[in-house]
C-alpha cells in the first residue's frame, strides 16, 4: 500500500508560515470580486474565497470543516469577513445544492474539469501506461496526477487513484507473468517443479541451490562455483528472454523472488510462480558472470602479487651473489684501466676471472632476467595450479570488444584453442604474430630475444598465455572488454541515453549546472577559469603566511587549531549531567512513533500486510539487524517474538530500497531541527570508509592492507549538519573514490549539499573530471601535495610567484573533441540510466583503447589544478575540509558503536543481506542522531533558562553524537504503546 505522504497527492499543512499565508491564501482583487459576485451573503463569499485558494492550492476541493484555522482566517480577514462563525461556514458543507453551484462556478473560474466519467476513464489509462515501466503505486500515483493537472481535471479522492493504481499494476504484472508461462513447455514447468522438491541425496532443494553465493575463493570452492555457473547457464539458455520487462519491474519481481523458499513458492499461483523462477534464474546467471569476473581479477592479482613478493625475496637471497658480480666487475676495470699492453690486459683479465666463466655468465643472464623489477617470470609459479580454474573462467564468460581493435578477442580464441597443449612453444602462424597491444616486457618474452628469439609465428606458450589473461584482466577493468549476460561488465555505452534524447536535454541540463554546452565554448570556460584562479593565487601569494616555497617546493605550513569558545565544556558537561538515560530500544520506539516508519515495509508482493503489530515487528527486527544482535539473540532479549519471527519480516518486507527511503524520511524530520543549522548549512558533505568485519566464507571478504583484517567497507556520506545521508557497503581490494559521487546523486532528501569532501583517494583526476560535470564541487582532503602534478592553462604562461608549481600543460584540444561524449555521461547519470561508479570503474584503469578516460582525465586535471590552488591561498578552505572530513571519522566511530552485537563482525554471507545490514545500521545510527538533537534542544533549552549563557559558537561547538546517556545492555522491554511527546523541532535555543 502507498500512503498518502509517499506521493505527490497535495494536502493541507496543519501549520502555514506567514509568508505561505500571504503568498498562496491571500485573494486577489478580482477573486474577491468573483465571490461577492457569486455568494449573496458574507457567509457565502466566505465560502467561495476558502473554497477557491484551496483548490488553487490542492487541485481538488476540500470540506471547509477540513481547512485549517489559521487558514480560513486569514482568508476571511483578507475580505474584511473576520467577524464570520466558523460554524456558520460550515453549514454549507451539508447543503448539498448551495455548494454544487459554488463548486460549478469556481471549477468555471479557474478552468477545471470535474471528475467525472470521462476522468475515471483517463485515470485508467494513464494508470494502466505507468504500471508498464514503473512499479511503486506512489510511482504510478505521482505519473496520473502530473497528467490529470496537465489536463486541467479535478483531483479525485486519494483512495480513487490508489485503488486504480494498484489494479493498474496487478493487470499489467499479470500480463508479463502469462506471456513468460506462455514461452514455456510442459517439460520446462515440470523440471520447474523438480526444482522445488526435496531430493534424496541432498537436505536442500534445488531451488535453494539456485540461490547459491561464491564462498572463500579457494580453488576448489571457485570449480565448485563455476560449476553452478554452468549449471545456470544451462537452464538460461532453455528459457524465454526477459529483456522486454522494464527494469523497475525486473528488479522487484527478483527481490520477491528471492525472498520466497521452496514452500512459499510453491504454494503461488502456477502462471506467477513459473514466471518469477524464470526471472530468477536470469539473474541469478547475472550476478554469477559478475562473480566470476571477480574472481578471475582476484586470482589474477594474487598471481601478481605472490610474483612480486617471490622477486623481492630473490633479490634478498641473492644479494651476495650481486656483491660477487659487482666485486668481479671492479676487479675487471681495474685491470683495464692499469694494465699498459694489451696483450698483458687480456691475461690479467683471465686471471681476475674467479670461477667457470659459463657459470658467471648464466648469473649475469639469470640477474639480468629479473632486473628493472621485472616480476614476470616469478609469475610462473603461482599461475601453473590456477590455469585450469582461469581457463575456466574464459569459456564460460562471453567476452567481445568495445572498441573496433579486436585483437585480444582473438588471441583469447587462440588460447582456447591451445588449451590442453603442453609444448613449450606453440606454432600460431606462418607469419609474424601482432602483439603489438601487449606491453614491451611481456613481448619479449613472449616473443624471446637474442639467442632465445623464436622464428616468425611462434610465441613461448606459458609467457603467451600469461600475458593474454593480464591483459583480459585489464581491458575487464577498464571496459574495453564486455561480458555477455553481466551486470557490472556490460557495456556501459548501452546505458547511456541516446544522442537524439542528448540533442534534447542537453541545453537544459547544461543551463543547470552552469557550464557550456558547445565545446568551444566549454573548453573557453574552463580555460578561463583555470588561468583567473592561477592568477589570483599567483597575485595574492606574498601575503599568504601559510604557503612558502623551499627552494622550488611548496610547503603548507599548519595552521593554528582555533580555541574553543569560552564555555563549550561547561555546557558539554550540563548535557552530560542532563540528558535523560534511554535504552537502546526506547530511542528506537520513541523515533518510530515520530515517524511511522514501519508503514514503508509492506509486503513485496504489494498486497495488504497481515502482520497484527507491524510497529512491534519492525522496531524488533531493526534493533536485531541494525545493533548486530542477530535473531536468536533478539528472541532472547524480546521475550514476545521467537526467532522465526524477527528475521521473517527482514526477508519478506524490507529491500534496500526501503530502508533507503526510511534513511531519507528521518533526515527530513532531523533538517527541521534548528539545532543541526549551527553545525552547517547542508551544502557539504563527506564521504570516507570504515572497515566492517566479515567471516571469510564470502566473495566480498578480503584482506584489507589500509584497514588490517579480513572484511568489507561501509562507505558514508555524513552532511556537515552531522547526520549521513547515505551508505554503501564495498569489498576491501575495491577503490573507494569510484563510488565517491553515488551517495549524492542517490541521496533523495532535503539536504541536497553541492560540495563533497572526501579522504585522500578522492584525488583522482577522473573523480574530479565526472564531479565538475555533475555540478558537484569535489574538495577532498589533500596529502603529499608535492608529488600532484599542477597543470597550466597555456605553455607560454608564467607567474610572478608560483610559476614553480607547474610543470606540464593542459591539452584542450583532446577535451574539446570528447565533450559532447563526456556529457552525454553526466546527462546519463541524471537520467538515472546509469550510476556514477559504473562510469568510474571503467575510467579507474588507463588504457589506449578508451578515448574517454584521457579525457575525462584531462578535464579532471584542469579541475583538480584550479582545486588545488585554491587550497594552497585559502586557509580557510584547509579548516572547512579537516573539519568535514573529521565528521565522517566520527560517524564512523558513532556506527560502530551502536553495532554492539556478534563483536562487531557481520555474520551474514549473502551478499544482499550484508548491504541490508549496513543500511539498518545507518537507519539506527539516524535515529539516535534525531533523538539525541531532540534531547539535546530541550536540555539546551532547559539550561538556557536557567541562566546559562548559550551562543552560537558554544552550539557549533556541540555534536549529536553522544552516547554517555545510551544504555545498549541490560534487559530489554519492547513497549510500543509508550506515550510519547512530540517532536520539538520548533523550538528556538537562542
Amino acid at each position: 500500500m502507498s500512503s498518502l505522504h509517499e506521493t505527490a497527492y497535495p494536502r493541507l499543512k496543519a501549520a502555514v508560515s506567514d509568508q505561505e499565508l500571504a503568498e498562496i491564501y491571500t485573494p486577489t482583487v478580482k477573486e474577491r470580486s468573483f465571490a461577492r459576485q457569486h455568494g449573496r451573503t458574507p457567509a457565502a463569499r466566505g465560502a467561495l474565497l476558502i473554497l477557491l485558494k484551496t483548490v488553487q492550492r490542492l487541485g481538488y476541493f476540500v470540506s471547509l470543516k477540513a481547512v485549517p484555522k489559521s487558514i480560513t482566517s486569514h482568508i476571511l480577514a483578507c475580505d474584511d469577513l473576520s467577524h464570520l462563525a466558523l460554524s456558520r461556514l460550515r453549514e454549507y458543507d451539508r447543503s448539498g445544492g448551495v455548494r454544487q453551484r459554488m463548486l460549478d462556478a469556481i471549477r468555471q473560474q479557474v478552468g477545471i474539469k470535474a471528475f467525472t466519467v470521462e476522468g475515471k476513464a483517463v485515470v485508467r489509462d494513464l494508470a494502466r501506461e505507468a504500471a508498464t515501466t514503473k512499479q511503486d503505486l506512489a510511482d504510478i500515483i505521482n505519473v496520473v496526477i502530473e497528467e490529470l493537472v496537465r489536463q486541467r481535471f479535478e483531483l479525485p479522492g486519494f483512495s480513487t487513484l490508489q485503488r486504480t493504481a494498484r489494479q493498474a499494476r496487478s493487470q499489467v504484472n499479470t500480463g508479463f507473468f502469462r506471456t513468460l508461462n506462455a514461452a514455456l513447455t510442459e517439460q520446462q514447468k515440470q523440471e520447474f517443479d523438480r526444482l522445488l522438491r526435496v531430493p534424496d541425496d541432498s537436505p536442500h532443494t534445488s531451488w535453494h541451490k539456485l540461490k547459491q553465493e561464491p564462498k572463500k575463493p579457494t580453488n576448489t570452492e571457485v570449480k565448485k562455483y563455476l560449476q553452478h555457473l554452468e549449471w545456470l547457464q544451462g537452464w538460461c539458455q532453455r528459457l524465454p528472454a526477459v529483456d522486454h520487462i522494464p527494469a523497475a519491474k525486473y528488479h522487484h519481481f527478483i527481490l520477491e523472488a528471492r525472498a520466497l523458499d521452496a514452500a512459499n513458492i510453491k504454494a503461488m499461483q502456477s502462471t506467477k510462480r513459473y514466471a518469477l523462477m524464470i526471472l530468477l534464474v536470469h539473474a541469478q546467471l547475472r550476478r554469477a558472470m559478475d562473480d566470476a569476473v571477480d574472481i578471475f581479477v582476484r586470482k589474477m592479482r594474487n598471481i601478481k602479487t605472490k610474483a612480486e613478493a617471490n622477486l623481492n625475496q630473490y633479490h634478498l637471497d641473492h644479494m651476495k651473489r650481486m656483491d660477487k658480480l659487482v666485486a668481479q666487475l671492479r676487479d675487471l676495470l681495474t685491470v683495464v684501466q692499469e694494465a699498459p699492453t694489451d696483450s698483458e690486459r687480456g691475461a690479467r683479465v683471465a686471471a681476475a676471472i674467479q670461477g667457470d666463466p659459463d657459470e658467471l655468465l648464466a648469473e649475469c643472464e639469470e640477474h639480468m632476467a629479473y632486473a628493472g623489477n621485472n616480476f614476470i617470470p616469478f609469475m610462473l609459479h603461482p599461475y601453473r595450479p590456477l590455469r585450469p580454474l582461469l581457463f575456466n573462467c574464459l569459456e564460460l564468460l562471453d567476452l567481445t570488444a568495445t572498441s573496433h581493435d579486436q585483437s585480444l578477442v582473438d588471441a583469447i580464441a587462440i588460447l582456447k584453442k591451445h588449451r590442453h597443449s603442453r609444448k613449450e612453444c606453440l606454432v600460431l602462424s606462418t607469419h609474424p604474430i601482432d602483439v603489438a597491444w601487449l606491453p614491451e616486457r611481456w613481448r619479449r618474452l613472449i616473443l624471446g630475444t637474442g639467442s632465445s628469439l623464436l622464428p616468425p609465428g611462434m610465441v613461448y606458450r606459458k609467457y603467451f598465455e600469461l600475458g593474454v589473461l593480464m591483459q583480459v584482466k585489464r581491458e575487464l577493468m577498464s571496459g574495453d572488454l564486455a561480458v555477455a549476460n553481466s551486470d557490472q561488465y556490460s557495456d556501459y555505452r548501452e546505458q547511456l541515453v541516446n544522442w537524439s534524447i542528448y540533442e534534447a536535454q542537453i541545453a537544459d541540463y547544461s543551463k543547470m549546472v552552469g557550464i557550456a554546452s558547445e565545446p568551444a565554448a566549454f573548453v573557453a570556460q574552463a580555460r578561463s577559469r583555470l588561468s583567473a584562479t592561477a592568477e589570483r593565487i599567483d597575485r595574492d601569494f606574498p601575503e599568504n603566511e601559510h604557503a612558502v616555497f623551499n627552494g622550488e617546493e611548496l610547503v603548507i605550513r599548519k595552521h593554528r587549531r582555533t580555541a574553543p569558545p569560552d564555555g563549550l565544556a561547561e555546557i558539554d558537561k550540563q548535557l552530560s549531567l542532563n540528558l535523560p538515560e534511554k535504552n537502546i530500544l526506547d530511542i528506537l520506539v520513541e523515533a518510530e512513533k515520530w515517524l511511522g516508519l514501519h508503514k514503508r515495509f509492506g509486503p513485496l508482493s504489494g498486497f495488504e500486510s497481515k502482520l497484527e503489530d507491524p510497529r512491534t515487528r519492525f522496531v524488533s527486527t531493526l534493533f536485531c539487524y541494525g545493533c548486530n544482535l542477530g535473531p536468536t539473540q533478539t528472541a532472547r532479549s524480546i521475550t514476545t517474538l521467537n526467532r522465526r519471527q524477527v528475521s521473517w519480516l527482514n526477508l519478506r518486507h524490507v529491500t534496500e530500497e526501503r530502508l533507503e527511503q526510511a534513511i531519507a524520511q528521518v533526515i527530513n524530520a532531523y533538517n527541521r531541527y534548528r539545532l543541526p543549522r549551527h553545525w552547517g548549512t547542508g551544502q557539504h558533505a563527506a564521504a570516507d570508509g570504515t572497515k566492517w568485519n566479515l567471516y571469510e566464507q564470502n566473495l566480498l571478504s578480503e584482506y584489507h592492507i589500509r584497514y588490517g583484517g579480513y572484511g568489507g567497507v561501509g562507505y558514508y556520506h555524513v552532511s556537515d549538519k552531522y547526520i549521513a545521508l547515505f551508505s554503501h557497503f564495498i569489498p576491501c581490494g575495491v577503490y573507494e573514490a569510484i563510488y565517491i559521487l553515488d551517495g549524492l546523486i542517490k541521496n533523495d532528501s532535503d539536504i541536497q549539499p553541492d560540495t563533497l569532501h572526501g579522504d585522500t583517494q578522492a584525488q583522482s583526476a577522473p573523480v574530479f573530471g565526472l564531479a565538475y560535470l555533475l555540478g558537484i564541487n569535489l574538495m577532498p582532503r589533500i596529502r603529499n601535495l608535492k608529488q600532484l602534478v599542477f597543470y597550466r592553462s597555456d605553455r607560454r604562461q608564467r607567474y610572478e610567484h608560483i610559476d614553480a608549481l607547474f610543470s606540464e600543460t593542459i591539452n584542450w584540444k583532446l577535451i574539446e573533441t570528447h565533450v559532447p561524449d563526456m556529457l552525454r555521461v553526466a546527462l546519463s547519470i541524471k537520467a538515472g540510466k546509469i550510476a556514477p561508479s559504473t562510469i568510474l570503474r571503467r575510467l579507474g584503469t588507463a588504457s589506449l583503447k578508451n578515448k574517454l578516460y584521457f579525457a575525462f582525465r584531462e578535464l579532471g586535471r584542469v579541475v583538480r589544478t584550479t582545486f588545488l590552488l585554491d587550497y594552497i591561498g585559502s586557509v580557510q578552505l584547509r579548516r572547512t575540509i579537516h573539519a568535514e572530513t573529521n565528521k565522517t571519522e566520527e560517524f564512523n566511530q558513532f556506527v560502530k558503536w551502536l553495532f554492539f552485537g556478534g563483536e562487531g563482525v557481520i555474520a551474514e554471507n549473502i551478499r544482499h543481506e550484508q548491504r541490508k545490514v549496513i543500511k539498518y545500521n545507518h537507519l539506527v545510527a539516524n535515529l539516535v542522531i534525531l533523538h539525541n538533537v531532540e534531547s539535546m534542544t530541550l536540555t539546551l533549552k532547559d539550561l538556557k533558562e536557567r541562566g546559562h549563557h548559550i551562543d552560537h559558537d558554544i552550539l557549533k561547538g556541540l555534536a549529536p553524537y553522544r552516547t554517555d546517556h545510551i544504555n545498549r545492555f541490560g534487559d530489554y522491554t519492547l513497549d510500543v504503546e509508550q506515550q510519547v511527546s512530540p517532536m520539538s523541532h520548533h523550538i528556538k535555543i537562542i
